[in-house]
């Protein structure tokens, strides 16, 4: 989910059309592909409206690929193929990064072709408290890269945010505390339908164009606002998010409640236009008016924990 305030997929609209006989043979050639060989176009993948996303297969050896294509003049096919480049998989956990194309001369617009992880996006769990624990499991690893591996990164809180509503002004004051806290690898749009499951497994995490540095609140705060939209700000979905992190990380995000007030100052505008990437995930009841009164809910939440 992104936006100017939050990940950057609202801001321009996403590109559309199945890929092009030169893309396919672009792809092929860095798949390694023989000559004369061919990729084939499987199916667009949902979730999403900054980029178009399609499965991509070699039709002899059958070798799969993810191909993401971005707008013209964006510039994060490149921003994913530099951070995919250091992240080397992950441990299995992030796609490797198979070609890119940053200006669109192969593909007709910037893209990147990535490794297919296994598993799919799920944002309606049997089980939501469950499926919030794998997630904070989940970001502590991505938290515990070393930060040899992370030179070069840009440091996501330098970036220009609005801040508006009710808990902008609850935070005035914190904000120098809280950029002054340690930066630890931050995926920057941490949320439900960008990570894959499998077998009731977290098998991975996708789209990492806005990879930085950060302190470990900004990604705990953005996935508890997520939560809290999708299963409701009285439920107990966010909470068990935190606590698994705590868990698995060692460590408490600090500043938690200022962390939430954060993030809801920087999507308090633009909350509404976020409907695309839950309804192409199943949740079509999540309309703005809907994701508005939840948003509304989970500030008096986090309001009353800080007693502002």
């Amino acid at each position: 989910m992104t936006t100017s305030s939050q990940p950057p997929s609202y801001d321009s609209p996403q590109p559309s059309g199945d890929p092009s006989a030169g893309t396919l043979a672009w792809a092929a050639r860095c798949l390694g592909s023989g000559a004369g060989a061919a990729v084939r176009a499987v199916r667009p993948l949902s979730g999403g409206s900054h980029a178009s996303t399609h499965l991509l297969e070699a039709v002899v050896t059958q070798q799969q690929a993810v191909l993401r294509r971005f707008p013209h003049g964006d510039d994060s096919a490149a921003r994913e193929a530099k951070v995919l480049a250091v992240l080397d998989g992950l441990d299995g956990f992030a796609p490797r990064l198979l070609g890119v194309d940053p200006h669109g001369e192969h593909c007709g617009m910037p893209a990147v072709l990535i490794t297919r992880l296994p598993g799919r996006a799920d944002i309606t769990p049997d089980d939501p408290d469950a499926a919030a624990a794998a997630l904070g499991h989940a970001l502590a690893r991505l938290h515990a890269v070393p930060a040899t591996r992370l030179s070069g990164f840009r440091d996501g809180m330098t970036a220009i945010r609005s801040s508006t509503g009710p808990a902008a002004a609850a935070l005035q004051g914190h904000a120098e505390r809280l950029a002054a806290q340690p930066r630890v690898l931050t995926h920057y749009d941490y949320w439900s339908g960008n990570v894959l499951w499998h077998d009731g497994m977290l098998t991975g995490v996708i789209d990492w164009d806005g990879a930085g540095l950060a302190p470990r609140g900004f990604d705990v705060g953005w996935c508890r606002l997520d939560l809290a939209l999708l299963h409701g700000a009285r439920t107990t979905a966010a909470d068990s998010f935190s606590a698994a992190y705590r868990d698995a990380s060692g460590v408490s995000s600090p500043d938690e409640p200022l962390w939430d007030l954060y993030t809801l100052a920087r999507s308090h505008r633009s909350v509404e236009t976020w409907v695309p990437n839950y309804a192409g995930l199943g949740r079509t009841d999540l309309t703005p008016g809907e994701l508005r009164r939840r948003h509304s809910a989970w500030t008096d939440r986090c309001l009353g924990a800080v007693g502002a």
